[in-house]
């Protein structure tokens, strides 16, 4: 469970008469993650695509083409479709013909209607000159120009002009119509001449009778044609669409199954008679592989498990198992330090690590997201996932510890779980986790619902555990620091025991001793010191006190002896000589065991925080007292009637705020209260919900992810990509 699943390395060869079922036969069993030949061996070059590659990427190309005209999603499929080869071409190139004419006419259908949509854009400044068009154009005498601008300006300029006679300007808003009469002897544009400079931006005139309004008007009824023609186009795609969605989809699932197929000797080391493919299997899996294999190809093959893997942390896979098999060709290094290998199996062409397969029970297995998230374990790392799945949703628990906040979760939960796949799902079943310890917890503190305690309802009359928020209770608060640091040192602990264990597969005791242990014993050297009575006047009494406030006076603490401190002390020495012996460097951090388990106080801050937010909600919205004169525990009022019976014994009961529903009374203003306090509690419990979330989730995390797993995780892990295909869209004949 802290492994991943043992991996080992297989080597198939054979002659390229049996290269196809050979693929073939390994891409059924989807079980064979593929090494990559590096072009290391004498004699051997990478493979090429089997023939037919090339079609098969065209048609692929194609169908995907298709998919993004009609715009097909995954859930259009229908139904799983067995596709015949010989028929597939033809119906593709019918459905390709026919989807690319909808798809051109859509494309010249949608540029006419830019095309209308522009002149009606062009008509708006001549709609406000009021003229209608015909008059705009076509003189013998005169010229005309239509245009934007200044008015003053231009008037100005053709008055300057000698090539103008006389002149006439029209005006509608910022739009002019220039009449202007040339002077004898002239020549070229005299109206563009004349207005070189001036702020004038002219506007194109169509040839059309009427005023502006009516050809706008003519354009809106072209517009609203080619826009009815475009509709029917977009009408006929959705239905081709919904009619071939399936079959394309299969047909894209198909060709990439294909394309695979044929693409995969690239990852092999081949001759001109042979090829030699190596990868990684789960070990428990050899058996089922070589005799599948044996049964399905017709043709002689060398099939060996040419090395297990097992497990240490150096990053790299040692070889536990090697093929002592007669025929194995020895690997070996000529003069020009090339390799060579024979193409009957048995030798490594390609050094490279083994995917991780986690290894972990499915209870635990959906707090893979979280390990990964961060980095998939290398293959001889320890596995996290099982040690998250203890101790994250403890803390989450015990942070938040509310009845009512722990069902929201569970329940959200759940229906992530039952609706989504994939990363979704697993949230909902860490999101079901962390809702069920809340609720625990919210039972242990005193059935605690959305920050009211509910045991009176119970017919208990005292709670003795709290979280530390009533005035009478602040020992609790105090104790569940000492909880939180206690959680701390045990949790970095493992961590550092995990470290230990790693390094000694690695190397050896004396490293291990060095990189580890000097971490253990100042970590727990220090934490012994201080929670023992060796130099006790300036420790504070609540971290020996807590014990007992925890344990409701079961047990008592008042420190370890003076001399178990000193040796805790000595420890601590003997570990920081042992860490400057070993990795010198890390003597600047020397102090981290206390700074790590100081950062677990988070807990124990969220805890406050959450449940201090709660209790505010329900005191602004019901009201509350505190008994004992001020010095006892949170009590809700709710009702005017147990205001008035408060706030009449003021030697016995402390009023710290009102409430909004205290205000009820028969009448308008009463029922506002009601309404007003229900919504005030409803908000304000979403709000803490949701800050639970961010609050308790992340630093959880952290937690998880900072303190925990930089003592013996790494992560950079391959995932395991088996060469195979898990159908979702095509069957087959079998």
């Amino acid at each position: 469970m802290l492994r991943p699943e043992r991996m080992s390395k297989v080597s198939v060869a054979g002659s390229n008469r049996v290269l196809g079922s050979t693929i073939e036969t390994v891409h059924g069993m989807d079980l064979l993650h593929l090494s990559d030949y590096d072009e290391s061996w004498e004699g051997f070059e990478l493979g090429r695509s089997m023939q037919g590659a090339e079609k098969i990427n065209q048609k692929l190309v194609t169908v995907r083409s298709l998919e993004s005209i009609l715009g097909v999603e995954r859930e259009d499929a229908s139904a799983q479709i067995l596709i015949d080869e010989t028929e597939l071409e033809s119906e593709l190139t019918t459905l390709q013909t026919r989807v690319n004419g909808l798809d051109d006419r859509k494309s010249e259908t949608r540029g006419r209607l830019r095309d209308v949509d522009e002149r009606i854009d062009r008509l708006k400044p001549l709609a406000d000159l009021g003229i209608d068009l015909d008059l705009l154009s076509g003189y013998d005498s005169l010229v005309v120009a239509v245009g934007q601008g200044n008015r003053e300006a231009v008037e100005a300029a053709l008055a300057e002009s000698e090539a103008i006679d006389t002149f006439e300007v029209m005006s509608g808003g910022r739009t002019h119509a220039v009449f202007a009469s040339p002077a004898t002897d002239t020549d070229g544009d005299v109206l563009a001449d004349a207005l070189v400079g001036v702020e004038f931006t002219t506007v194109s005139v169509p040839e059309a009778d009427g005023s502006p309004e009516e050809y706008v008007a003519e354009l809106q009824e072209r517009k609203a044609a080619i826009k009815s023609e475009l509709e029917e186009i977009n009408a006929e795609l959705e239905a081709t669409k919904n009619e071939h969605a399936s079959f394309l989809l299969s047909a894209e699932e198909y060709l990439s199954i294909e394309a695979q197929k044929k693409q995969a000797p690239l990852s092999f080391a081949t001759t001109k008679n042979a090829f030699i493919a190596e990868g990684w299997i789960p070990t428990e899996r050899y058996d089922e592989f070589e005799s599948t294999l044996r049964a399905e190809v017709d043709g002689a093959l060398e099939i060996q498990e040419i090395k297990r893997a097992a497990f240490n942390a150096s990053g790299h896979a040692i070889v536990e198992h090697e093929s002592d098999a007669p025929d194995a060709a020895e690997a070996s290094t000529d003069g020009d330090d090339h390799r060579k290998a024979r193409a009957d199996g048995g030798v490594v062409t390609t050094a490279d690590e083994p995917p991780v397969v986690q290894n972990n029970p499915s209870i635990a297995s959906p707090f893979e997201v979280l390990i990964n998230a961060v980095s998939r374990p290398k293959y001889s790392e320890f596995d996290p996932t099982l040690l998250v799945f203890l101790t994250f949703p403890l803390m989450f628990g015990f942070m938040i510890g509310d009845i009512g906040y722990g069902l929201l979760y569970a329940g959200v939960g759940i229906y992530m779980y039952r609706s989504y796949d994939g990363v979704m799902r697993e949230m909902g079943s860490i999101a079901i986790w962390a809702g069920l310890f809340t609720i625990l917890f919210g039972i242990y503190y005193g059935i605690d619902i959305f920050g009211y305690h509910a045991y009176p309802w119970l017919g208990i009359e005292a709670w003795e555990v709290s979280k530390g928020l009533s005035p009478g209770a602040t020992e609790w608060a105090l104790a569940w620091l000492v909880v939180s640091a206690l959680f701390g040192i045990l949790h970095l602990n493992l961590g550092y025991g995990l470290s230990f264990v790693s390094n000694y597969r690695l190397h050896d005791l004396k490293h291990a001793v060095y990189e580890s242990a000097s971490w253990l014993l100042l970590l727990n050297g220090v934490w012994i010191w201080i929670f023992s009575q060796h130099a006790a006047g300036p420790k504070p009494d609540f971290i020996f006190e807590s014990v007992g406030v925890v344990t409701l006076g079961a047990v008592s603490f008042g420190g370890f002896p003076a001399i178990v401190g000193i040796a805790g002390l000595v420890a601590a020495g003997i570990g920081a000589v042992l860490l400057g012996i070993g990795e010198p460097t890390e003597l600047a951090e020397v102090l981290s065991p206390v700074v790590n388990v100081v950062s677990y106080a988070r807990i124990m801050a969220v805890l406050l925080a959450k449940g201090g937010m709660a209790l505010a909600v329900n005191l602004l919205a019901f009201g509350a007292y505190i008994d004992d004169a001020g010095e006892g525990s949170f009590n809700f009022i709710f009702t005017p009637s147990r205001l008035a019976e408060v706030q009449g014994q003021p030697e016995t009961y402390e009023v710290v705020f009102a409430g909004i529903s205290t205000a009820y009374e028969p009448g308008l203003i009463g029922i506002v209260a009601i309404i007003g306090a229900i919504a005030v509690a409803i908000v304000g419990h979403i709000v803490v919900l949701l800050l639970g979330i961010t609050a308790a989730g992340i630093q959880g995390i952290r937690l998880e992810y900072v303190e925990f797993f930089n003592k013996f995780y790494e992560g950079g892990g391959r995932p395991y990509n088996p060469f195979g295909y898990d159908r979702t869209y095509t069957t087959t004949d079998d």
